[in-house]
């Protein structure tokens, strides 16, 4: 998700006017109106460089301006990013505020706000305030820090010397296009993406920038043979008769992402090569546990994990009992095995499912249907659940499912795959139709699509008017459904402060009184956070009506309802207990946290209302899905799907959307995303 300054100003810049550049709180206005001056297209980014810099190198400058916050969230990952913090840890306190003031002196030479030096330690190191003089434009690598920002802070830190052109201002632009292509789940892009967004910067040569990049190893270049079944816009970068042979893709990305995807690549390779088939005994236990299995889904679950290293398999929400029917065979047969979800939410009810399925092979007081089996996939990785890991870092377990499959980014992929044994079962579960991760890549997608392992679809519908309703959002319809218990409500609204009106309504009386769910165990879910409908006006509405209260623990009082940031576009619901100095005490799904204030503008909003990507992977009670008039670009039937499948016994749609509902979940399956999964596990495929 894209940071940006609040740029609410008129447009119009001092320097324009051939006035010289104002200073201190003026220097930031002017800034941020040239800055919004450039994004209504009214004036062009190389503009920065013909303006005429202040006078002397003790002048304050224009320079970023000092609060820069989230945009609107589309489709894209749901939480800010968190805000890295200084490491306390390797330098003596007394030196590392030493650091940190001179780090501060730097920003303020170029008329940046000195709040960001902690930030610009964090983001470049040790010696940050000598890498911003010696290229000023590594400030874009501080998050929250835009383009025109690090412009404004190179030309006055620069004067003269600064130009459009500068090798240190292309190879930072390259780089932040690409993590901004990650933030929206790309894990390359292809070139000609890459040299358009340079030219929209005013780079003189964006073909020659990318090159030069490329040519210092800032960002790295794959050429990836495509099979026949490509479709003819991914082999744009084909050339020649060989290309039409065998068709290449060309794409430019971060080592970040590439590495991790070759790295899960290996992983799910090393996994089918590794296994080993079960001897003529073991092959018997694995069928007759699948003669006993709770459904038929179940019992090819159960078949396909007993012969092969790697297994994909899809279903809806009731078909999470497939996995869990498989972990509990597999412990019935003494195997080490385990299921991960990804909240705890998901972890509780996967411990309900363990608890009632059988072993399939005779009760096992050692081995237990739950007994600790159920996990959280970020405890599994992080060590605080489940089992050890041996001398070499690998888990000390014989099978893994892994719940929620979809929200799998690409990082967390490869940390899983690297840390499990050879030999090891693995089985992704998960939704097809859900949004896909938060974080870059498409992982399930890409595993589906490659037909590397087998793949178990689930024949168990979901039940109800919900599951039938959110099946035919899958099939890319939008019915009517019969709901004699009102377990789906349509409520119409037509503009914003109705559908905020009625939201609050809903949540606070309607739901409770005629559905008997009380307030707190129903979620709001919207496409975005900003705007009149977006998760802070909405929560704002909420707290005002379910918990008023002055904010006086960092805009939270006890009783709040929270949203704990872990990681991107993953959170943990919880409430607000207290605050003191060491931070905001939370009780959150997973038990008892404590928040340090420097952490807690960036780690915790308040949680009445969230977005889509936000509950993926979650279930409650009751869920309140708002769709405003202006949501109809951020809509998608991956987006709908999600967000209509988090309600368990009753779901209200607040509807201002008119036919821009109908028309993406008729039209506009999901947001592409631009990754090299699916074509690194061709060899697999075979």
């Amino acid at each position: 998700m894209e940071h940006v300054v609040n740029t609410d100003r008129p447009a119009g810049d001092a320097t324009d006017r051939g006035e010289e550049p104002p200073t201190g709180r003026a220097a930031a206005e002017a800034l941020s109106a040239a800055v919004r001056a450039v994004e209504s297209g009214e004036r062009p980014a190389s503009s920065f460089f013909t303006e005429r810099p202040s006078a002397g190198p003790g002048s304050s400058r224009p320079g970023p301006s000092g609060s820069a916050g989230p945009a609107a969230d589309g489709p894209a990952p749901a939480a800010r990013s968190p805000r890295p913090q200084v490491p306390r840890t390797g330098l003596p306190e007394a030196e590392r505020i030493a650091r940190t003031a001179t780090v501060r002196e730097a920003l303020a030479a170029g008329g940046a706000p000195e709040s960001l030096a902690e930030s610009v330690v964090a983001a470049l190191g040790e010696s940050a305030a000598q890498a911003l003089r010696e290229d000023p434009w590594q400030l874009l690598g501080v998050p929250g820090v835009r383009v025109e920002q690090a412009d404004g802070f190179a030309r006055a830190a620069l004067g003269p010397e600064c130009g459009p052109g500068d090798e240190r201002r292309t190879r930072a632009l390259v780089g932040h296009l690409l993590e901004r292509a990650a933030l929206e789940g790309h894990t390359a892009l292809d070139p000609d993406s890459v040299t358009a967004g340079l030219e929209r910067y005013g780079v003189p040569e964006p073909p020659q920038a990318l090159n030069d990049a490329i040519a210092d190893g800032s960002v790295l270049v794959f050429q990836d043979a495509l099979d026949s079944a490509a479709s003819p816009s991914a082999a744009a970068g084909a050339v020649g008769d060989e290309a039409e042979e065998r068709p290449v893709r060309v794409l430019v990305g971060l080592d970040r992402y590439a590495l991790a995807e070759e790295s899960l690549a290996d992983g799910f390779a090393r996994l089918i090569n590794t296994f080993e088939p079960s001897s003529e005994d073991a092959a018997a236990a694995w069928e007759q546990a699948a003669a006993t299995a709770p459904s038929a889904s179940a019992a090819e679950l159960i078949r396909a994990s007993a012969s092969a290293g790697l297994v994909a398999h899809t279903g809806g929400e009731e078909a999470r009992a497939e996995p869990a029917a498989l972990v509990a065979a597999a412990r019935g047969l003494g195997l080490r095995a385990f299921a991960a979800a990804h909240t705890p939410e998901g972890r509780g009810r996967l411990t309900g499912l363990l608890d009632g399925a059988p072993t399939g092979a005779g009760d096992s007081d050692a081995a237990g249907s739950s007994g600790g089996a159920a996990l959280t996939l970020d405890g599994l990785l992080s060590g605080t659940e489940g089992p050890a890991r041996d001398e070499e870092g690998r888990l000390a377990l014989d099978v893994l499912a892994v719940l929620d499959a979809s929200q799998l980014d690409v990082e967390r992929a490869a940390a899983l795959a690297e840390s499990l044994p050879d030999g090891a079962r693995l089985v992704l579960s998960g939704d097809p139709g859900v949004l896909w991760s938060a974080g870059p890549g498409r992982v399930f997608a890409d595993l589906l699509a490659s037909r590397a392992c087998p793949h178990v679809v689930s024949r168990t519908p979901d039940p109800g008017p919900i599951g039938e309703l959110v099946s035919s959002v899958g099939a890319g319809e939008l019915p009517q459904v019969d709901a004699p218990g009102r377990e789906v409500v349509i409520v119409p609204v037509r503009d914003a402060g109705e559908a905020v009106h009625r939201t609050v309504q809903l949540v606070a009386d309607s739901v409770p009184r005629a559905i008997g769910i009380p307030a707190d165990s129903t979620q709001v879910i919207v496409p975005a956070h900003g705007g009149p409908t977006g998760t802070r006006a909405l929560n704002a509405a909420l707290k005002e009506h379910l918990n008023p209260g002055p904010g006086r623990f960092g805009g939270f009082d006890p009783g709040d309802r929270v949203a704990h940031t872990r990681g991107t576009g993953h959170i943990v619901p919880g409430t607000v207990v207290s605050a003191d100095a060491d931070g905001l005490h939370l009780s959150c799904d997973d038990g008892r946290v404590v928040v340090p204030p420097e952490q807690v503008p960036d780690r915790v909003r308040h949680g009445w209302a969230i977005t889509a990507h936000q509950a993926a992977g979650a279930r409650w009670p009751a869920a309140v899905v708002v769709v405003p008039g202006d949501a109809g670009p951020l809509l998608t039937r991956a987006w709908v799907y999600t967000a209509f499948g988090r309600g368990e016994r009753h779901l209200s749609v607040v509807h201002g959307a008119d036919q821009q509902l109908p028309r993406a979940v008729r039209e506009t399956p999901a947001r592409e995303r631009t990754t090299r999964l699916r074509t690194l596990l061709a060899p697999a495929a075979g």
